[in-house]
């Protein structure tokens, strides 16, 4: 469900330590932030932009929505986002090539646009995008590729058959799958991707899941590109009876997928980039770009976590107690 709201705060700095840095300027700040879902890692980020303008140091207007994946949506509100005259974006872009036009009116009407998770296409991202704050794709699918790798020599099995829940509508997941790919087949040159369609969103995954699983009752484990995939994938593998016989391996933690690694008998390994941690570097990054401060480099690193064992499930709840990641 979409929602517009409003957050304000104006709360003295802690110099350095705060996650935003702190600005001479001293005027008052209208941001606007898009979300591609209001759950999950989104709601991560959300409450990271939400905190973030809390540490601003300067009373900073945050207006924003959910574009539920679609740029039809996501358009209209940057229209109106201009016309309410912010002095930034922030946005994780629906399409790399579906976006760039919005995207554009907001540059040729002088207010800088700061992607995070997702972006534009390389040209276009030059052209119209003054920061990208990311965990680098490949690098995402790459540690957990890895660490499927190490599973299946562990299992002693040479040629396991994967099968792939995609996010890949936007090019970031495509990059995510060439980098779980290069790391498995490195570790396992016999692993073979046996099928690969789309299942970002939770109910469509488990019923995708579900249907392959079917379709090849030899599947060995799943690769979720995002947390829908994820989890829709270990809730197939138990309706299907599979347990013990077929693992998950994902992205994105949230409280239900840190709890199935917790009893790990299914999912086996979780890659993650903190959405509060995204949010937060990519407001840090507007402010800057309103202040003329832009980085020489668009794309602004985030580091990425890798979680393999129950243990690691156990900590990320311990230390995310509202659920938020």
């Amino acid at each position: 469900m979409s929602f517009v709201t409003r957050a304000a705060a104006a709360l003295a700095i802690i110099a350095a330590s705060s996650a935003v840095p702190a600005f001479a300027d001293n005027k008052d700040l209208k941001v606007g932030a898009i979300y591609m879902d209001a759950q999950g890692f989104y709601a991560g980020v959300r409450k990271g932009i939400q905190s973030g303008a809390a540490d601003a140091g300067r009373k900073l207007d945050v207006i924003e929505t959910n574009a539920q994946g679609d740029v039809s949506k996501e358009s209209s509100f940057i229209d109106s986002l201009i016309s309410a005259g912010v002095q930034a974006i922030i946005v994780s872009p629906v399409s790399a090539d579906g976006s760039y036009r919005a995207i554009r009116r907001a540059h040729d009407a002088g207010i800088p646009v700061v992607c995070y998770n997702t972006c534009l296409n390389d040209q276009d991202m030059k052209d119209y995008v003054s920061a990208y704050a990311v965990g680098d794709p490949y690098d995402f699918g790459h540690k957990l590729g890895d660490a499927a790798g190490d599973y299946f020599l562990a299992e002693k099995k040479d040629a396991p058959k994967i099968a792939v829940l995609n996010c890949e509508f936007v090019e970031v997941c495509v990059t995510r799958r060439k980098g779980f790919e290069d790391a498995l087949k490195k570790k396992v040159p016999g692993a073979q991707i046996v099928a690969n369609q789309e299942g970002a969103i939770l109910d469509k995954a488990v019923s995708v899941a579900s249907t392959m699983l079917s379709a090849n009752p030899d599947i060995d484990a799943f690769f979720g590109e995002a947390g829908g995939a994820t989890l829709g994938a270990a809730r197939a593998v138990k309706s299907q009876g599979r347990v013990g016989k077929t693992v998950v391996f994902g992205g994105d933690m949230t409280t239900e997928i840190a709890q199935e690694l917790a009893d790990f008998t299914v999912i086996k390994a979780v890659v993650d980039i903190s959405g509060q941690g995204l949010g937060k570097l990519a407001l840090a990054q507007a402010v800057k770009a309103i202040d003329g401060k832009a980085p020489a480099d668009i794309k602004v690193p985030y580091d990425i976590d890798l979680y393999k064992s129950s243990e690691d499930g156990k900590a990320w709840l311990a230390a995310h107690a509202d659920g938020i990641p």
